[in-house]
């Protein structure tokens, strides 16, 4: 399929279906710690930012807190409002939502007044990915800019099992993810 719109709506229902189907005892133990191939990756005291997952998505806070718990400190994406670009907020402590506030797309994100940082890892909410790290968003095109502009940036997709396909319709503004963890794979180029 080459309709990225159309592509969108069968993924993000492929994605639903597939959470749905997954007993709550053994949900709430996915993705609590990264694998031991991608920590080797992360140079000690970097930044990572993560994303406060919607319903759905693969739940990228777990590994806030883990790293968190590393010493690391945790950024979260920030947006002034829907037309600004994606900057990165401090969350200083994963483990207390209360210090989050409604981003303009209904996710969660740290105040205004968190401290900017630049991340050297981005874990990436996704719908799709393919084996070698290619990857299809939502639409807005707020990572691949951003990714864009931070080349040196390691960047890791967090999916389902389900959210592999074959191969995925990109443009020349798609960034390539370095992997993408699921429950059961690390997949990409690393």
């Amino acid at each position: 399929m080459t309709d990225k719109p159309g592509l969108r709506r069968v993924l993000a229902r492929r994605r639903r279906d597939h959470v749905a189907a997954i007993p709550g005892a053994q949900l709430g133990l996915l993705f609590r710690r990264p694998p031991g191939a991608l920590v080797s990756l992360v140079p000690p005291g970097a930044v990572i930012s993560i994303y406060h997952e919607m319903p759905g998505e693969a739940p990228a806070s777990h590994y806030g807190r883990w790293f968190f718990e590393q010493g690391h400190r945790i950024a979260l994406p920030w947006f002034a409002n829907r037309a600004a670009p994606m900057a990165f907020r401090e969350w200083t402590n994963p483990f207390i939502e209360d210090l989050l506030e409604r981003d303009p797309f209904k996710a969660m994100q740290p105040a205004a007044d968190a401290p900017l940082l630049e991340p050297q890892v981005a874990f990436v909410p996704l719908l799709g990915f393919t084996a070698d790290g290619a990857r299809i968003g939502y639409g807005g095109g707020h990572y691949d800019r951003w990714l864009a502009d931070h080349p040196a940036t390691l960047r890791i997709g967090l999916a389902w099992d389900c959210q592999l396909v074959d191969e995925l319709p990109l443009e020349r503004h798609d960034m390539m993810l370095n992997a993408v963890v699921t429950p059961t794979r690390l997949y990409g180029p690393l």
